[in-house]
């Protein structure tokens, strides 16, 4: 009799332990920069505004080339699990979507503006925000955002092998994992 009770018991701490373990090493891992690209484009910007009952224009414009660097990534630390120590299971419940951040390096040239037509700092906000529209949709039209999702399902293969070495079963909401290659198969 007091051989079973320390037999339950150490199982208890061990599955305790393994439940510790398993949390640690979901939480531990912080933002995931999952791929990273390169944009350049030279884009013209003209402005004309007219003046005095249209009987004379303003030109603005300048030549303004860009260098974008673009990074995707997953905040981990959103990753929403459930953690069942009794039926020694790990569920997924939530995956964030890919953040996806644009840092453009604008350089501009031959700039030349009228006295009555003037660039100001709208003019450089609007400049930057019409970049940033033509640099998501490149985004959108590259295979970045399908890579980023290759490489996450790569970190989530390290959470199936954890789970699997500690004798664990994985689940993503209702689907069991059963090899890092089904991983591959489920949508986020």
């Amino acid at each position: 009799m007091i051989f079973y009770f320390v037999k339950k018991k150490n199982e208890k701490e061990e599955l305790q332990l393994n439940t510790a373990l398993i949390e640690q090493e979901i939480k531990q891992v912080g933002k995931l920069i999952v791929t990273e690209g390169h944009f350049s484009q030279i884009l013209s910007y003209k402005n004309t505004r007219r003046n005095y009952f249209d009987i004379f224009s303003a030109n603005k414009k300048a030549l303004v080339i860009v260098n974008a660097k673009v990074t995707i990534g997953y905040d981990l630390r959103q990753i929403q699990t459930e953690i069942d120590p009794e039926a020694r299971q790990v569920r997924i419940t939530h995956i964030p979507e890919p953040e996806v951040n644009i840092y453009p390096d604008l350089q501009y040239y031959d700039i030349s503006q009228d006295y009555f037509n003037k660039f100001d700092a709208a003019d450089y906000n609007k400049i930057k925000g019409r970049i940033n529209t033509i640099l998501e949709e490149k985004i959108n039209q590259s295979d970045l955002k399908s890579d980023a999702r290759e490489r996450l399902h790569t970190e989530l293969s390290r959470i199936y092998i954890i789970t699997k070495t500690m004798g664990w079963s994985l689940h993503f909401e209702e689907t069991t994992i059963n090899s890092p290659e089904e991983l591959k198969g489920l949508e986020f």
